[in-house]
């Protein structure tokens, strides 16, 4: 059985680290911290895999870049 996860709370883990990823370590870290099978969903998007939750908040300029990858855009994220 899958579980499913808000967008934010892997906003909120990214936002923790305070370090900067690539698309594919930033897949790599939420599967390992959510598991292989948790779906993910947002206020607009539901039902989807790590990799689609992060193509997901890139196209809503979710990210800003850094010399070695991004990080959450602080600017960009909702407060509700």
């Amino acid at each position: 059985m899958s579980s499913s996860i808000h967008g934010h709370d892997v906003i909120a883990m990214i936002q923790e680290s305070q370090q900067g990823y690539t698309r594919e370590t930033l897949v790599a870290t939420i599967v390992a911290r959510f598991g292989a099978a948790t779906r993910f969903y947002t206020c607009s998007a539901r039902d989807m895999k790590a990799e689609e939750l992060v193509d997901f908040l890139a196209s809503r300029g979710k990210f800003m870049p850094l010399a070695d990858g991004f990080t959450i855009n602080p600017d960009r994220v909702c407060e509700h």
